[in-house]
């Protein structure tokens, strides 16, 4: 490792180690090269290789790769939080996905990891005031990768979505830290009132395949809502619930259901 290379592997570790899986890839599968380069090796950080990405895949004949690309690269500059929660998903994506081995991989194919990124841009661009924009960028990820997050939702970091297919998080939704979900997953409202409608889910939380948790309720911290739910009313931390719609049936049985991606209920004795 020559001395630029060990200063920026000290600064930033997840990069360092980004570009050497991505160098590695380069010379097992050199067809690759023109990706990985473009993707990741071509860029001085993280956040100018995410930018390009989500640029990349959200371009349309509506908004060019070079718009999109500025945006995100001013979203991701004037706030470094959105670089640390980046991150923080990675790393979870690679500590609670089996079929995730290396870094890289959430960046160049997992539509889960994009999608939340890109939803993190246009988050900044509501915030920013710039609303129109923000729901640009939320057409454009429904449209792309199937998932569709409203801008004004609050995602925390550490957030896992696998497989991501279909996954609907509405305006007034929050989703704390460390949350791990699998596809189908629905964090919607009940009717058509205006007000805060969504869920609160907190951190911890693992929601199974397929569950729906409706209305402006709390699931409580490392709670876990078991595929298939139905939720309608607050789960208490710490807790497992299940069926349509949706019961206690015991405790979360470990003490961080979202790290441990354990979706078996166990008979209570």
């Amino acid at each position: 490792m020559s001395r630029s290379q060990s200063q920026i592997a000290s600064v930033d570790p997840v990069w360092s180690r980004i570009t050497e899986e991505a160098r590695a890839a380069v010379q097992n599968e050199p067809l690759l090269g023109g990706l990985v380069h473009s993707s990741i090796l071509h860029h001085k950080n993280l956040e100018r290789a995410i930018s390009y990405r989500i640029s990349l895949k959200l371009a349309s004949g509506e908004m060019s790769e070079q718009i999109l690309r500025e945006i995100g690269d001013e979203a991701l500059t004037s706030d470094p939080e959105i670089g640390r929660a980046i991150r923080a998903d990675l790393v979870a994506v690679l500590d609670r996905d089996p079929a995730c081995h290396r870094l890289l991989q959430p960046i160049l194919y997992f539509k889960g990891f994009q999608a939340v990124q890109a939803y993190r841009i246009g988050h900044w661009l509501w915030q920013e005031g710039r609303r129109d924009l923000a729901y640009f960028f939320q057409m454009r990820v429904s449209e792309v990768f199937g998932i569709d997050i409203h801008p004004a939702a609050r995602i925390g970091r550490g957030i896992m979505i696998d497989h991501a297919h279909s996954i609907v998080i509405g305006e007034t939704a929050v989703v704390g830290d460390n949350v791990s979900m699998l596809h189908s997953v629905t964090l919607g409202g009940t009717g058509k009132e205006d007000d805060d409608r969504h869920p609160k889910i907190g951190d911890g939380v693992l929601i199974g395949a397929g569950a729906k948790v409706l209305g402006n309720i709390t699931v409580g911290h490392c709670s876990r809502v078991a595929a298939g739910s139905v939720v309608l009313e607050d789960i208490p931390p710490m807790m497992t619930v299940a069926g349509v719609p949706a019961r206690i049936v015991g405790e979360a049985g470990c003490a961080q259901p979202s790290m441990a991606m354990d979706h078996l209920i166990k008979a209570q004795t």
